[in-house]
């Protein structure tokens, strides 16, 4: 499995020690973009994620919730962002030509969905993402309950991706954790986003945080192949 902290979900007077062990150890850094409009928070900037590549080598994938994607794409760029990940609800008839600005800028692309949003609201361009993300909980706030429906869609993109030949990444975002690793993995997910109750609140150090929920994570990779 491929691990995606959140860090709207890390504590910030400890930036520099998390942000260098992370960077050791995961895989992607998550940076959720909140514009207090199309969801009711406001989180993080596009100047933090310029002070996070000043430490980090990882990519750092932008996840825009926001009403107006267009309006972030270039400062994301200049800050250092990977991929920018976009909801289908707010291209407003902009796909093609925002992934291609993405694309031109050197970045990669990202397409998550809600939790009501279904994969065909994508799918004349979803040959497009380098990763496909599913909300397993409602946007905008941390440390909300699993919704188990969202097991199906991850069922259905990992079909959708064989039946066309397609490289997408399948990856998680919400609720990830020792209650739902298993059940995520035997759906099909690529990439966990892993918050408050996956990482962070496990200790107050990093360090020991990372290695509790390595330990669950390989349980549950363990469950999965004795039930294969």
């Amino acid at each position: 499995m491929k691990i995606s902290p959140s860090l709207m979900c890390m504590d910030l007077l400890k930036f520099k020690e998390q942000i260098e062990f992370i960077d050791q150890n995961a895989d992607y850094f998550h940076i959720d973009i909140m514009d207090g409009h199309f969801v009711p928070n406001l989180t993080l900037s596009p100047f933090f994620v310029s002070q996070v590549k000043r430490i980090a080598n990882k990519p750092l994938d932008c996840h825009l919730m926001v009403t107006r994607p267009q309006d972030y794409i270039a400062p994301l760029a200049k800050a250092g962002a990977d991929f920018i990940t976009l909801h289908p609800e707010t291209l407003n008839g902009q796909a093609f030509r925002l992934i291609e600005e993405i694309r031109s800028l050197g970045m990669k692309v990202g397409l998550i969905l809600n939790p009501e949003t279904s994969v065909d609201s994508m799918k004349y361009y979803i040959h497009k993402a380098d990763k496909i993300t599913v909300m397993t909980v409602d946007p905008g706030f941390a440390g909300q309950p699993f919704i188990p429906e969202m097991l199906d869609k991850i069922a259905e993109l990992k079909a959708w991706r064989e039946k066309n030949q397609l490289n997408y990444e399948i990856e998680i975002d919400g609720s990830c954790n020792q209650a739902t690793y298993q059940r995520l993995i035997e759906a099909g997910a690529d990439v966990l986003i892993v918050g408050s109750s996956g990482l962070f609140n496990h200790a107050s150090d990093i360090d020991k945080a990372w290695a509790l929920m390595s330990q669950q994570i390989i349980h549950a990779k363990s469950e999965v192949l004795q039930h294969a």
